[in-house]
Parts: structure tokens; C-alpha cells; sequence
């Protein structure tokens, strides 16, 4: 069997790969008959030579080969009939922008993995950039509090090598007197914890961030039940607020009220509680400058998030008064970090932790049978048609749904 690693081809591109040459020349070795070959990219962050010298070969073509691996959608155009793909396809919430894509994929006889339904069978995800978005966004979001509060400079992430250069410049700062407060415990908020805590900046538990002050920056972590609360006033555990959302309201004020820094690495979903609106955020009490989020959903529950942001341009400002778009640095402005593609800031380590992963816990489903379903479940296209799990996308398809 034949894997490619494929170029990245959607603008602007990913500089990620699937497979680092180390684990491409692993997949190699633990299985004797699989071969890797990659597709030559000049942008990649592991450049063609380096598979060279690790005995990977790198062609211009990847026709011969039966798995293509990638990490971004494959524009409509670049797409080989009746091959098997992985990428992130963004088509599972019935995104718009893509619907062609998905479309294109059934009209070629292309067998769709997408990345994002790669699950054990508790449903819990196998692969995952989130680990990354964590840690670039922490860092881009102290980043921001410096040129908010013009306190100190932090160079852009992407022009660092690793995490640890990260840390590294991070040690250098002397941080103002702030309160930070961080959501989710999940891959994305636990990396972000990191970072922050490697700062360093001090962690306390959210009853002393809401009551007391410190000489000093601080960080609280929080997780659902800390900033939701139930309609009737009961306390229960999370199942109930995962299966019951719609029994709750937030409860979120009561940190915007005390926090500089809001970064939201949290999980956003269906018929959850918005942390905070927009009229919270017109509320005179409201003290948050810097929102960084991580999670980066659209017009959703973090209401100053209006749009992505770019790598390029990292951050603007909400107007709480007028509901606009300004200047980040404008006195009245919350200064927005919204990156939708943090991972991509740090490739090297961002594909290293990925493809770790899916040479332990993809790659043997090929040559084991698919013994624990981990191929059936992220399958979404076959002979042309959608997958038992994924018919409910045919509407979406078909543009009347």
C-alpha cells in the first residue's frame, strides 16, 4: 500500500504535514510493505531534502498511490479521482464555503477520512491540532495584553522555531498586575494552561480570583459549571449540563466583572449558554480589554469574536458601544485575538504531535482490518454516496438544506 503526503495547496498554505519525515520513515519500518512518498512542496516546514535524507522519495506526482494524506481541504481542481483522502474537510457542520468540495468528492469516487471524526468509539477524537491552538494561542494572547496596554513586546510566534523558543521569550517579560481568565479543560485549554503557567504567571483557584487582589499577574482555569449555573438553581455534575445545555445560563459575569484577559480555550456546544453578549459587554462592570479566542467561533459565544483573524494580522478591536469593528488600541476597544489557524504558527512541532499520533493510532487500522472501527467511523464518502453516519449531509449536498 501506498501513502502520499500531499501538497498543501489552499491559499494561503499550510506549511503542516501529516507525516514528519521521522514518522514517515517509522510508518516504513513497523510495516514492511506500506510505502511513503511525498509529493514535492516547497512550503512545507520539513523541506523536500529532509525526506530525502531520511530514504523517503519525494515526486512531483502521487498518481501511483492509493492513501493521500493531508492536512487542509484539497481545492476541487487538485482532486484524483477514486483515491482515498484524509484532511480536515469542513464539511460536517454543513459549512457553506465547502459544500462543492463535498460534492466534488462524491462526483470523483473519492473515499473521504476526515480528520476531525477520527474517534474512538466513546467518540473521543484520535488526531488533533487543539494541543497547538492551546499554546499559540496562550502565547499570542499575552502577546496582545502587551500592545494593548503598551507594557511590553513579544515577537510574532510564527517567527520562532519551537514551544520552548516560545517560553523562552515568554521569560523574559515582566508582566503587569492582571487577572487572566482561562476557559476549558480540555487539549486546548490544558496546552494553554501551560503556557501560561510557564510564564510564569501564577495559577489560584477561581474563589480567590474573584475575591481577592493580587500584586501580580494571575491566571484562574475554569471549566463549564464554573461560569454556567442551572435555570432552577440545582447543582449537579457535567453530564447533566452536556446533555441538558438548555437548563442553563451563564454565569460568566461574575469573572468578566474581575478579569483584564479572557482566553477562551473552551468547547462550544449546540444550545449552550453564549458566555458573554453583546449587552454584557456594554455593561459598565464589564472589565475585560483582552479577549483571545482560541476556540474562534464566529458571532457566537464570545461576543467580540466578529471574525478570524489572519497570521498575518493577528488582532483588531470590538467597540462594545457600537457593536463595530476598530482599532485594537482605541481606549474603548476589547483587543481581539482570533486566529483560526494557530497550530499552522508552530508546523514543526504541530506536525510532530500529530503525525505521533496517527502512525500509533490510524495507520494500523489498514493492515489490522480496521479491527476497532477507527477507518468506518471517519469514513464519510464511499461508491460515490455518503456513509450511514454522514447521510445527513445529503441535503447539504444537494443545496436544499
Amino acid at each position: 500500500m501506498k501513502f502520499a503526503i500531499i501538497k498543501e495547496r489552499k491559499n494561503p498554505p499550510d506549511k503542516r504535514a501529516v507525516l514528519s519525515p521521522k514518522a514517515a520513515v517509522a510508518l516504513q519500518k513497523i510495516f514492511p510493505h506500506a510505502k511513503v512518498i511525498v509529493e514535492s512542496d516547497d512550503n512545507r516546514t520539513f523541506s523536500d531534502e529532509e525526506y530525502r535524507q531520511n530514504g523517503i522519495e519525494v515526486k512531483e506526482s502521487i498518481e501511483e498511490c492509493d492513501v493521500l494524506l493531508g492536512v487542509k481541504e484539497v481545492p476541487v481542481e487538485a482532486l484524483i479521482p477514486q483515491k482515498k483522502y484524509f484532511f480536515f474537510s469542513h464539511t460536517i457542520k454543513k459549512q457553506p464555503y465547502n459544500r462543492k468540495l463535498l460534492k466534488a468528492v462524491l462526483e470523483k469516487n473519492i473515499e473521504l477520512f476526515d480528520h476531525e471524526v477520527i474517534t474512538y468509539p466513546n467518540g473521543v477524537r484520535v488526531v488533533a491540532f487543539g494541543r497547538y491552538a492551546g499554546i499559540v494561542g496562550a502565547y499570542n494572547s499575552l502577546r496582545t495584553l502587551g500592545l494593548k496596554f503598551n507594557s511590553f513586546t513579544l515577537p510574532r510566534a510564527n517567527t520562532l522555531k519551537d514551544q520552548a523558543e516560545l517560553i523562552a521569550e515568554l521569560n523574559k517579560i515582566t508582566f503587569p498586575k492582571v487577572k487572566i481568565v482561562l476557559t476549558g479543560k480540555g487539549r486546548v485549554g490544558n496546552a494553554a494552561r501551560e503556557i501560561l503557567a510557564a510564564a510564569p504567571i501564577k495559577e489560584v483557584n477561581a474563589e480567590d480570583f474573584l475575591t481577592e487582589d493580587f500584586d501580580e499577574a494571575v491566571f484562574t482555569q475554569i471549566d463549564v459549571l464554573d461560569y454556567n449555573k442551572r435555570k432552577d438553581g440545582q447543582l449537579l455534575n457535567m453530564k447533566d449540563f452536556f446533555d441538558h445545555p438548555e437548563q442553563y445560563d451563564s454565569d460568566f459575569m461574575k469573572f468578566a466583572k474581575v478579569s483584564d484577559v479572557f482566553i477562551a480555550g473552551h468547547f462550544y456546544g449546540d444550545g449552550a449558554p453564549y458566555l458573554f453578549t453583546r449587552e454584557d459587554a456594554k455593561r459598565p462592570d464589564f472589565k475585560i480589554k483582552v479577549v483571545g479566542d482560541i476556540s474562534c467561533d464566529i458571532d457566537g459565544p464570545v461576543a467580540s469574536t466578529l471574525r478570524a483573524c489572519t497570521i498575518a494580522d493577528p488582532n483588531y478591536g470590538y467597540d462594545p458601544v457600537k457593536e463595530t469593528e476598530v482599532d485594537f488600541m482605541q481606549p474603548n476597544a476589547i483587543a481581539v485575538m482570533a486566529v483560526d489557524t494557530l497550530p499552522s504558527e508552530l508546523p514543526r512541532d504541530a506536525s510532530e504531535g500529530f503525525g505521533e499520533s496517527f502512525l500509533k493510532e490510524v495507520i494500523p487500522a489498514f493492515f489490522n482490518g480496521d479491527k476497532d472501527g477507527i477507518l468506518q467511523r471517519a469514513q464519510m464518502t464511499k461508491n460515490g454516496m455518503l456513509t450511514e453516519n454522514f447521510k445527513y449531509l445529503q441535503g447539504y449536498v444537494d443545496g436544499t438544506a
